[in-house]
């Protein structure tokens, strides 16, 4: 049996989870939450992340009941994400892989998400709709290769979400589109909002700017409530997806949907997704915050695949790649 440890910190979240064929052991994790309007930058988000990350490790190795000589492998994110975390995670990742004397390996934090998803959703072959506050693509696998038939343009769907929050100081905790999802389900009128897809591709920034002009003249208008407006965004901002979603189902000839991403956690997402699935004949794979969210064990995983099939990063090229395409990677696992 191999046994694979995974750190992610590319973010907000610092996670370690330990995977075992399949399995996932234990896979803890901690938020670096910032008062209501405020995002968070990464100098004060890595100084979180080293704070807590070794309190995290025993915490994943308690949990699963394993020693480092149980282990295999030591998987950590790679990139995408921010600088000054992912350093951190790195740094750790290095040391730790040293001192148990495992070898290393690099993983792409979208490919983790992917991976992660098809484990526990036992998906086969899906278009895959990625969505999180650093990235929004649709993504599926074809010769080798994650393809990105779609994604943004300009800011991330999960980002447009945290930034509205910002604008109405939503709550960061436990997340601001969890929040904004919570409101959305007592609005009652939708505002009409931009709606801008271009072909395979969206754009969030045009809407994110009207909001921030007009939200707060809509409410002392006393035009719509808050709650209006988390729902009417929350709905175009959907609608988009399905919309790219659905294209990309009918190029490739897909008969499933996956969605994974923090963002894909959201109810209302996944009903509007399967909603189109259900015309189609198609099939919706989805999970929930355990596996959605940035999380140790989606590293893990993905390392495990990567591993068994021959990956390994030697220590001089175990850097931080902060801009790191999903289809730069050789899926040598499938197939």
């Amino acid at each position: 049996m191999t046994v694979v440890i995974g750190f992610e910190g590319s973010a907000n979240k610092i996670g370690v989870g330990i995977v075992r064929d399949g399995e996932v052991l234990s896979n803890p994790r901690r938020t670096y939450v910032t008062p209501p309007g405020q995002g968070f930058l990464p100098s004060e988000t890595a100084r979180h992340h080293r704070a807590v990350i070794l309190t995290v490790l025993q915490e994943a190795l308690d949990e699963a009941a394993i020693t480092p000589a149980d282990i295999d492998c030591v998987a950590y994110t790679k990139g995408p994400g921010m600088g000054a975390p992912l350093v951190t995670v790195a740094l750790v990742a290095r040391t730790v892989a040293q001192l148990w004397g495992k070898p290393l390996l690099g993983v792409n934090h979208c490919i983790g998400h992917i991976e992660m998803g098809r484990l526990i959703t036992h998906a086969s072959d899906p278009t895959v709709l990625y969505v999180s506050g650093g990235n929004t693509q649709v993504i599926a696998y074809s010769e080798r290769r994650y393809r990105i038939f779609g994604e943004t343009i300009d800011i991330a769907v999960g980002n447009c979400l945290d930034r509205f929050a910002r604008v109405l100081k939503i709550s960061n905790d436990p997340s601001p589109g969890y929040n904004i999802e919570q409101m959305a389900k007592k609005g009652t009128q939708y505002i009409e909002l931009p709606y801008a897809v271009k072909g395979m591709d969206v754009s969030f920034s045009g809407i994110l700017s009207y909001v921030e002009e007009a939200a707060h003249k809509m409410l002392d208008s006393g035009n719509c409530t808050a709650e209006d407006l988390c729902f009417s965004l929350q709905e175009t901002l959907f609608s988009m997806l399905v919309e790219i979603t659905e294209r990309a189902m009918a190029h490739c000839g897909s008969q499933e949907v996956l969605i994974v991403g923090g963002v894909g956690c959201n109810l209302r997402l996944q009903e509007m997704m399967d909603a189109m699935c259900k015309e189609r004949g198609a099939k919706l794979f989805a999970t929930d915050e355990r596996f959605c969210i940035d999380n140790g064990a989606m590293i893990a995983q993905a390392g495990w695949e990567m591993f068994r099939s021959g990956h390994v990063t030697k220590m001089p090229d175990s850097w931080i790649t902060q801009r790191y395409r999903t289809d730069e990677v050789e899926v040598t696992w499938r197939d």
